[in-house]
C-alpha cells in the first residue's frame, strides 16, 4: 500500500475510532528502547514479513531506530542471511524494554500463546493484532481485533499501524502555536 493510498484510508476512516486506535498501537511500539528489540512474530502459516518491511522504512524516515524490527520466525532456513535466521527460541530471551508484536489473523496456536506469556512475565510489553482471538488479546498490553467483515482489512490494519508508528510530530515554532491561537479565538474562516 502506497503512501496516497494510507491517506486516502484515512480519510475513510477518519469519522471511526480506527485511526485512534492505531495511533495509540504505533505510539505504544515507539516505547520499545533499543534497535532490535521490537520483536515481531505471526502464525506458523503467516510470518510478518510485510509489516517488517514497513516498520524498518518507517525506523529509517522518521530516525526512530527503536522502530527497527526483528523478525521471528517459526523454522527459519540455518542458510538464511543473519537477520532472517531468528527462531522462536528468541522469545525465550525476551526482556524488560523489548516489545513483542504478534499478528495472527485467525487464531494464535498454543506455543505461541505460551511464549507470549513467558515474555510478559519477563516485562516485555506485548501488543497484537488479531482477528478476534480472545486469549492473544488477554495476554497483550494493547491489542486491535480486526473484525473479518468490517471496514479495514487484517492488511490495513497493520498499514494503518506501521504509518501511526512513524509519525513524528512537528514542533510549531511561535509563528505557528500564534496562528493555531488565532483559530481558535477567531473560529473558521466563512466564505463570503
Amino acid at each position: 500500500m502506497d503512501p496516497g493510498s494510507v491517506a486516502l484510508l484515512r480519510e475513510l476512516l477518519a469519522r471511526t475510532s480506527w485511526l485512534d486506535r492505531a495511533r495509540d498501537l504505533g505510539q505504544a511500539l515507539r516505547a520499545t528502547r533499543s534497535p532490535g528489540g521490537l520483536l515481531l512474530v505471526g502464525t506458523p502459516e503467516e510470518e510478518p514479513w510485510h509489516l517488517t518491511a514497513h516498520l524498518a522504512d518507517e525506523a529509517r524516515f522518521s530516525g526512530l531506530p527503536q522502530l527497527t524490527p526483528t523478525l521471528v520466525r517459526w523454522a527459519p532456513p540455518a542458510d538464511a542471511p543473519a537477520h532472517l535466521r531468528v527462531g522462536l527460541d528468541r522469545l525465550e530471551r525476551t526482556a524488560r524494554g523489548e516489545t513483542l508484536f504478534v499478528l495472527a489473523e485467525q487464531r494464535a496456536p498454543v506455543p505461541l500463546l505460551e511464549r507470549v506469556d513467558d515474555a510478559r512475565r519477563t516485562g516485555a510489553t506485548v501488543l497484537a493484532i488479531g482477528g478476534g482471538d480472545r486469549e492473544l488479546a488477554g495476554l497483550a498490553h494493547d491489542a486491535l481485533e480486526v473484525p473479518r467483515e468490517g471496514l479495514v482489512t487484517f492488511d490495513g490494519a497493520q498499514h494503518l499501524v506501521s504509518a501511526a508508528a512513524g509519525e513524528v510530530e512537528q514542533r510549531l515554532g511561535l509563528r505557528g502555536r500564534l496562528a493555531r491561537l488565532l483559530d481558535r479565538v477567531s473560529g473558521p474562516h466563512l466564505p463570503d
